[in-house]
C-alpha cells in the first residue's frame, strides 16, 4: 500500500511543479476521463490502484481531465437515505471519498488521499483508513465533519450517476469524452489518445501497440453489475440453458 501511495503522491507532485513552471504545452483541450464506481468494489478498487496510475507516470495526466464519481451501484431510498451494493462499510466509504472530493477539489489533493483509502479497505483494513490523513499530512477536520454530518448526504453523485446516458451497467464505468468504454475500460488510455486534438504525446505510441497486445491477451473484464443488469443476466443465462437443453431434445 505504502509503495503504491507514494508512487501516485510523487508523480502528481511533479507533473503539478512541471505545469506551473512551463505551462500548458498547446491550446488543445484536455480529455475528459470519468470514473463511475464504488469503494468497496474490488474491480474499482484494482482499476483505481494499478490502472489509473500509468497516466501520471507517462505524462498523459497532461491531457486529461480525471474526474471521479464515488457512486456506483447504489441505490437511494429516501431524500438523504441509501443502500449499497456491498453493505453499509461501502455506503460510508463513499461518502468519505466523495467528501474528500468535495474538500479538496484539486486533483493533486483528493486523488492521493482517495487511493490511500481504497489501498486499505481493499486490504480490509476498514478501521485504518484515517491514518490517510497523517501519511499525506491532511487536516482531518473537513472529511470528517462532512461524512459525520449531513453534508455529506447532500453531494449530488447519485443524481450524476444516474443521469448517465446511457445508464452505467456496472462498475467500474469508464467513460471518455463522454464515450461509455463498457468492459474495454481496461484500454481507456487509448481511447484518450484517439480524443486528443493536439500533438500526440509519446505516451500514445505506446499506448497504441499496448492496446493490441491487451486486445489478444485479455479476454476477461471483471465487473460488479447493476442489481438490474444482474437479474436481465441471469434470465439471459437460464434461456440459454432452455434453448441449449430444448437442442439437445430435439
Amino acid at each position: 500500500m505504502a509503495f503504491v501511495l507514494r508512487r501516485c503522491f510523487y508523480v502528481l507532485a511533479y507533473l503539478t511543479v512541471f505545469q506551473v513552471c512551463l505551462g500548458s504545452p498547446n491550446t488543445a483541450k484536455k480529455v475528459p476521463l470519468d470514473l463511475y464506481y464504488e469503494s468497496l468494489c474490488p474491480y474499482c478498487a484494482n482499476f483505481i490502484l494499478n490502472e489509473l496510475p500509468i497516466i501520471f507516470e507517462n505524462g498523459l495526466i497532461d491531457i486529461v481531465d480525471l474526474r471521479l464519481f464515488p457512486w456506483g451501484n447504489a441505490r437511494l431510498i429516501s431524500n438523504n437515505s441509501f443502500i449499497c451494493q456491498h453493505g453499509p462499510n461501502e455506503c460510508l466509504f463513499n461518502t468519505i471519498e466523495a467528501c474528500a472530493i468535495d474538500a479538496w477539489p484539486n486533483l493533486e489533493d483528493h486523488f492521493p488521499f482517495i487511493t490511500c483509502v481504497e489501498s486499505q479497505v481493499s486490504e480490509g483494513k476498514y478501521t485504518q483508513w484515517e491514518t490517510c490523513f497523517k501519511e499525506l499530512g491532511l487536516d482531518p477536520k473537513p472529511v470528517t465533519s462532512c461524512y459525520n454530518g449531513e453534508h455529506g448526504k447532500k453531494l449530488k453523485y447519485a443524481a450524476l450517476t444516474a443521469a448517465l446516458k446511457p445508464p452505467h451497467r456496472y462498475v467500474p464505468w469508464v467513460v471518455v469524452a463522454g464515450e461509455p468504454l463498457l468492459e474495454d475500460y481496461e484500454n481507456f488510455v487509448s481511447y484518450i489518445c484517439k480524443a486528443y486534438k493536439g500533438p500526440p504525446p509519446s505516451a500514445c505510441k505506446k499506448a497504441s501497440f499496448a492496446s493490441v497486445l491487451r486486445g489478444k491477451i485479455d479476454h476477461y473484464h471483471p465487473v460488479s453489475y447493476t442489481e438490474q443488469t444482474a437479474k436481465m443476466q441471469f434470465l439471459v443465462n437460464i434461456w440459454s440453458s432452455i434453448a441449449s437443453w430444448t437442442d439437445q431434445m430435439i
